[in-house]
């Protein structure tokens, strides 16, 4: 009877362990893939999905891959509400994208980065407003464009 008890104590700590997992706590961070969309023809705006209660638009921005003063896009439309800003910057040029309202005041975006990509949120009214690069004379060489928000 003893052997049993040692059996069934034995068979409860595996079963333990096994229920526990047996992971690691470390975790691998990778790199984001940016999302980007090429516009169609000469359309040239990339519109958000979804728009129904509950979701976030999305607006796609790409900095010119070559290092040039400008994005890929320079128009976009995306629904009022939340919005994620997925920027991705190819060049090693330092890049960011933020945008500013109607009167001017900057209503958020992305740091300023290299080689990478970056996403933020932004919450935005119907209106006209304009997304540009923040880094000292970049929005000045072209840096810059219409966001419409439905």
């Amino acid at each position: 009877m003893k052997k049993s008890a040692t059996l069934f104590a034995l068979l409860l700590a595996a079963l333990a362990l096994v229920a526990c997992g047996g992971g690691d706590d470390s975790t691998t961070e990778t790199a984001a893939e940016p999302q980007t969309t090429q516009p169609s023809g000469n359309e040239g705006e990339k519109e958000a999905e979804g728009g129904s209660e509950g979701s976030a638009a999305v607006f796609d921005v790409e900095a010119d891959p070559s290092g040039g003063l400008a994005f890929t896009t320079d128009e976009a439309n995306v629904e009022a509400g939340n919005v994620t800003v997925n920027f991705s910057n190819p060049s090693s040029a330092p890049h960011d994208v933020r945008i500013e309202d109607p009167s001017g005041k900057d209503v958020g975006g992305t740091e300023v980065i290299v080689e990478n990509s970056e996403s933020a949120e932004v919450t935005l009214k119907p209106g006209e407003y304009t997304f540009y690069c923040s880094v000292p004379g970049h929005r000045q060489g072209g840096m810059e464009g219409k966001l419409t928000v439905e």
